[in-house]
C-alpha cells in the first residue's frame, strides 16, 4: 500500500520561516513518535512533501566551514542576500528564486530505515527529471548531490542536498537549480568543493523553464520511488 504524503507548495518564502515551519512539524512528528513508544500505542504518522523557493540566501551545515562564505556582512548586504547556520548535514550552499527546494518531512519508519537508500532515491528523482528534459545526469562518487559529466573535467553540480535525520524522520532535503541566477555561486565555496562548477537546467538548455512543470515532473518521481500517495 502507498503512504499517504501530504504536499504543500509555500511558493517564494523567508529562508527563517520555512525553517521554523519545518521545525514545528519535525517535532510534532518525533513527539507522535515518541507518544507511541511510551503510551504503547500506533497512531499513525503524517509524512510531508514542502517544495517552495526562497529569497537569496546562503546556509552552512553543521559540518562546514565559515570561511567557504567569500563575503562579510556588507558584501551579503550589496547582494541583498542573508547567511544562516543550519542544523542539517553538508557544507555551504545558496538558494534564491529560480531554484527548487524540496523539504521532505517523512517519517521513514513508513518507507525504509536507510539514509543513504533515502538520499540515493532523492538522487534518482532529480535524475531522472532531468532525463525527461533531454538531460543527462547522474552521480558522483564520493559526494551527494546530482550531477552532469561527473567522471569529467568539466563535472558540474546542478542539485546539492543536505539532510537532518532524527529518529528517523527527516527535514531539510534539496536544491535543484532550474533557472536560477548562478552568479550567486561565486560567492561561496559551493558545498565546500572549490574545483568544480555549478549549472542549471537553464544554462543547460539555454532557455527559460517552466518551473510548475519541472516541479510537476519531480513530484511524479519522487512519488514513484517512494511508493507514495500525494494528498
Amino acid at each position: 500500500m502507498n503512504k499517504k504524503v501530504e504536499f504543500t507548495d509555500w511558493g517564494l518564502i523567508d529562508y527563517q520561516e520555512a525553517w521554523n515551519r519545518q521545525e514545528a512539524v519535525f517535532e510534532a512528528t518525533v513527539a507522535l513518535k515518541t507518544q507511541n513508544r511510551t503510551n504503547h500505542t500506533q497512531l499513525e504518522t503524517p509524512n510531508y512533501l514542502i517544495f517552495c523557493e526562497h529569497p537569496h540566501v546562503y546556509t552552512l551545515g553543521k559540518s562546514g566551514h565559515q570561511e567557504n562564505l567569500l563575503l562579510d556582512e556588507q558584501g551579503l548586504a550589496g547582494k541583498n542576500a542573508t547567511y544562516y547556520k543550519i542544523n542539517r548535514g553538508g557544507d555551504i550552499t545558496y538558494h534564491g528564486p529560480g531554484q527548487i527546494v524540496g523539504y521532505p518531512i517523512l517519517d521513514l519508519d513508513n518507507f525504509f530505515t536507510d539514509i543513504h537508500l533515502y538520499l540515493r532515491m532523492l538522487e534518482e528523482a532529480v535524475i531522472l527529471t532531468l532525463a525527461d528534459f533531454g538531460i543527462a545526469a547522474g552521480r558522483y562518487a564520493g559526494f551527494t548531490g546530482v550531477w552532469l559529466d561527473a567522471d569529467k573535467d568539466k563535472a558540474r553540480k546542478i542539485c546539492a542536498m543536505g539532510v537532518r535525520c532524527s529518529r528517523w524522520v527527516t527535514m531539510h532535503g534539496f536544491a535543484f537549480n532550474v533557472n536560477a541566477d548562478l552568479d550567486y555561486f561565486k560567492n561561496i565555496v559551493p558545498c565546500g568543493i572549490d574545483d568544480k562548477d555549478v549549472t542549471s537546467m537553464q544554462r543547460e538548455l539555454g532557455y527559460v523553464l517552466d518551473m510548475e512543470l519541472v516541479k510537476d515532473r519531480l513530484k511524479l518521481h519522487i512519488a514513484s520511488l517512494f511508493k507514495m500517495e500525494m494528498k
